[in-house]
Parts: structure tokens; sequence; C-alpha cells
């Protein structure tokens, strides 16, 4: 290993350069806000709000319920502008709403997965339906996918179409590293001495998932882009977005590991909610599953073992090049993945 003094030397000058820029760039970003599209609250229960996004020209159709993970905050799905699944949808004459499942707290506790699906699910699902007169679409992403999954099974004619994207499905693929640490959890005794579990073991479980590339690298690599304002923006939105995450409640924790991480539950056909067997055999309504080929928390086995499960004829899967996140917020999923789900929508 041969190391040039002056070539040392000159990268050290030069990395010093880019700090001092970064720090003159730095103090003229000003807050870093997210949700570039304006949105209406037009149902709520308790914490749990629905919202309308307000589109620019004419929509049609049912509408498009957003069910997210209740891990992450839903504005992912209109981080920017220029990265947003909705503004997309909406572009393209699509009605969208979105489920804010808000930030719990300790008076949540004992919510259950039952009270996730069959009352603020449903109830915003009903709502729609007597604003709109009929069934809606459902999109769920994420393990807000697999929420969606329990309920299109247990409600199918409410539900006109339904997507998911990056759903984990078969929680048991060798390649998910995430499920093979969770099912060696005493989620028992976690949750009971927890009560709801902090967002920030949450947000350190997923880093340390690629510690290197996540805890060092990235910010490493920021130094590379600390001279444009807009580049550095765009950083510290995302940031936000991974570090404004809400507690999770313990109850519905507790049945969501136990359920799906450790008993796989939809693959052994064992998922019961609010007392209720859940069999996506069940779900006959026209099913697009959408999924991230380079995808480290759901891997796309996990997802793609939806085909065999569910119980309609008419199942669409579409690979996307890409990660977890990219699939929301690249160029490239801005391109593709609004006009896919708005053509096989409209097809319907």
């Amino acid at each position: 290993m041969r190391l040039d003094p002056v070539a040392l030397a000159r990268e050290a000058w030069e990395f010093q350069q880019r700090l001092a820029e970064g720090a003159r760039v730095l103090a003229q970003v000003g807050q870093v806000d997210y949700g570039a599209t304006p949105r209406q609250e037009v149902w709520r229960d308790g914490k749990v709000v629905l919202y309308r996004f307000a589109a620019e020209g004419p929509v049609s159709g049912p509408p498009l319920l957003i069910v997210y993970a209740l891990v992450n905050r839903p504005y992912m799905v209109d981080l920017q502008a220029d990265r947003s699944l909705v503004r997309g949808l909406l572009a393209l004459g699509v009605d969208v709403y979105v489920l804010d499942w808000g930030y719990p707290d300790r008076s949540d506790r004992f919510l259950t997965l039952d009270d996730y699906i069959n009352r603020y699910i449903d109830g915003a699902v009903d709502h729609l339906a007597g604003l709109h007169g009929g069934p809606v679409n459902l999109l769920g992403v994420c393990q807000g996918g697999a929420l969606s999954l329990c309920y299109s099974a247990l409600h199918p004619g409410k539900v006109r179409n339904l997507v998911t994207m990056v759903t984990p499905v078969d929680f048991h693929t060798p390649d998910n590293m995430l499920s093979n640490w969770v099912r060696g959890l005493d989620v028992d005794l976690f949750v009971d001495a927890l009560g709801n579990v902090p967002a920030d073991l949450m947000n350190a479980s997923y880093l340390m998932l690629k510690p290197f590339r996540l805890n060092l690298q990235k910010y490493v690599g920021l130094v590379d882009a600390l001279g444009d304002a807009k580049a550095v923006e765009d950083f510290l939105r995302m940031e936000k977005w991974i570090f404004d995450s809400p507690d999770q409640v313990g109850e519905a924790f507790r049945d969501f590991v136990k359920q799906f991480y450790q008993g796989n539950a939809f693959v052994n056909r064992t998922a019961r909610i609010g007392g209720q067997a859940v069999d996506l055999g069940f779900i006959d309504m026209p099913v697009l599953n959408v999924y991230a080929e380079q995808d480290h928390l759901v891997p796309p086995a996990a997802s793609r073992a939806l085909r065999d499960l569910v119980g309609t004829r008419d199942y669409t899967e579409l690979g996307f090049r890409g990660g977890h996140i990219g699939i929301y917020v690249s160029s490239r999923a801005q391109r593709e993945v609004p006009a896919a789900i708005h053509g096989w929508l409209a097809a319907r």
C-alpha cells in the first residue's frame, strides 16, 4: 500500500474547504419543512385523522385511501414537490386521501390491531363510502399494507381495488434480517417492561440493519454535497422524516410481532383480528402488489408471496428498481410509480 503525502495533504485541504463552504451553506438553509400538497381534515377519531389532498385539476373515480405504517409518519408519500407520490397521483386525476395515525401516548397503550383495523381504517372507509357512494380503492404501504390486507380480507365488500407497496407477507424469508432478529425477542417481557415502544429504540434498530451505511457513510457522503443548498435541504428533510417517528402502541406492537414476525400468520393462515380469522383467500378484489427489488427491510420474496395467498384472479405484480424508501422519493419513482398505479386503477 503506497501513500502519497502530497496527495493526502491535498485531499485533507479539499475536505476542509468543503466543510468551510458547507458551514456557509448551512447558515443559509432555513427551517426544513415537508408536505408539498395542501390537505384538509375530513374525519377524525381521537388522534387518528383522515386528510384529503387538494388537487389543482379535476379528479374522478373512487377515492384512493393511503394507509401508512405505524412506525413512521405518512408524509413520506408527499415529502416535497419533486418527490411526491401524492402529487403524481393527483396530477393524473386520482382523488387521494391519507390516514394519519398521529403520535400515540401512554393513554393509547392498550390499543390493539383490532382498533387500528376495525375501528380506524373501517371508520375512514365508511366515511369515504358515505361521501362517494361506494367502495374505496385502498393503498397500503409497508406495515400499512399488512393492515390493509387484514382489512380487505375481513371487509372485501368495502374495497374496490387493493394496492400494496413494499408490503411484508411472508415474514420468514431467509434474507429478512429484521425478521430474524425479532423472532428471538421476548415481546411479552419487552412490552410489559416498556409499555409503548420508544421511537428512538425503533430507529436505532432500523439503523443497525446497515450500521456502516446508515450511521457513517451517508454523513461522510454529505460532505461532497455541502456546497449545494438544494441537496442539503433534501438531505435534512429526509433526516427529519427518519427521526420524526411516533412511539409504538404496546399492545398493537405485541400482537403484530407475535402474529406476523414470529408466527408468519399470513403464510400459515393463523392471523386473527378481533377474534376473527383472517384468510387472504377472501381477498377477491383486483390486487396490485408493488415491491422494491433492492429492499433491505422487506425483501422482494417477502412481498411476492402474496400471489399464492389471495383469492382474486386479477393479481398484478410490479417490481421497482430501487430500495424501500427510493420507491417514493427517487427520480425514477416519480416517473414510474404514480403512472403505473393510475393506469392499473383506470383499467378497473
